[in-house]
């Protein structure tokens, strides 16, 4: 089982007087609180450190963590550009780099950001699984791709990858499609349905469409991005956590928790909400600190690396119960 936190690179998770600098020594602190992966959201909606830009500081400043996006939006970039970005991060890294991706929510949260990017919003997903492709060929070597959307002749050398094939890549999403989709394409899931249950159905569609195209299971990581708060009861929890959706998405806690997996409460009652998602088989959790300042987020944070035992002992469990 991992663990990982989602960095505040966001202005509306700062305080009036924080530094965004000091993510830098959050990321740190994470790191030797016992976190093993280290995940960084991308966005145009509102001001934030860019992904990227941050994994890349996040290199040489950590040692061990996994470094991943949550999720990165290619159509925001060139692909080549992109590929050539991704690979220098894992070079950087020693090869710790892991790449979630996604093709941008409806309606206002997505759908302008193709606007800006001058891309059609139509047959996204075609040209998200055609870049991911590409990139794959580019770091196998390729000068030349053809696909039905993307299609380049004559390219040069692209910077190498620190691992042959390049960085394990993730789809966010929990459509029918999206499940058929990552079982045949990618190297892990990371959706965040607000039921266990649902988690669980999903991850077998998943497995199924896996094997139906010769792959493995284990050769798919099957991962959850969750926001949790840690407080003194559930009331005080919820309280936090609505301010924290306000701030962050500008709608209501009961809004934003019918379609993501959100947590609140006291410590115990974190861990078996937690719990659940382990039993429906999930092996790395992704974790929102909702907070709205730096020096609540490292207090959050501390808050829920006391809880990684529990979390994989809830894992030891569920396998040695028959899970996987």
């Amino acid at each position: 089982m991992d663990i990982g936190v989602l960095l505040p690179t966001g202005t509306a998770q700062w305080g009036a007087s924080d530094d965004p600098r000091e993510l830098i020594a959050l990321s740190r602190h994470a790191e030797r609180s016992g976190f093993s992966s280290l995940f960084v959201n991308d966005s145009l909606i509102s001001p934030r450190i860019e992904a990227l830009t941050m994994l890349a500081a996040l290199a040489p400043t950590t040692e061990t963590v996994t470094l991943g996006t949550a999720a990165l939006m290619p159509f925001l970039r060139r692909p080549i550009q992109a590929a050539q970005s991704l690979a220098s991060i894992d070079l950087l890294s020693g090869g710790r780099l892991t790449v979630a991706v996604g093709a941008g929510f409806p309606g206002r949260f997505g759908r302008p950001l193709y606007a800006l990017s001058e891309l059609p919003w139509e047959r996204r997903f075609a040209r998200l699984d055609e870049t991911v492709m590409l990139w794959r060929a580019l770091w196998d070597g390729a000068d030349a791709f053809h696909g039905e959307i993307l299609r380049f002749d004559d390219i040069p050398p692209v910077t190498p990858p620190s691992r042959a094939g390049g960085p394990p890549i993730w789809l966010g999403g929990a459509t029918s499609a999206a499940l058929t989709r990552t079982g045949r394409l990618y190297d892990g899931w990371l959706p965040y349905p607000p039921d266990p249950a649902d988690y669980a159905s999903g991850l077998r569609d998943v497995r199924e469409a896996a094997a139906e195209a010769g792959r493995a299971a284990e050769d798919i990581t099957p991962a959850l991005f969750v926001s949790v708060r840690i407080d003194d009861d559930v009331e005080s929890g919820r309280g936090a956590l609505g301010a924290y959706a306000r701030a962050t998405y500008g709608m209501p806690l009961h809004e934003l928790e019918r379609i993501q997996a959100v947590v609140a409460g006291s410590a115990d009652h974190v861990l078996e909400r937690l719990g659940r998602y382990v039993a429906a088989g999930v092996r790395h959790v992704v974790v929102r600190l909702a907070a709205l300042d730096l020096h609540s987020q490292r207090d959050q944070l501390e808050r829920i690396a006391d809880l990684i035992p529990g979390v994989r002992a809830a894992t030891d469990h569920a396998f040695m119960s028959g899970g996987s």
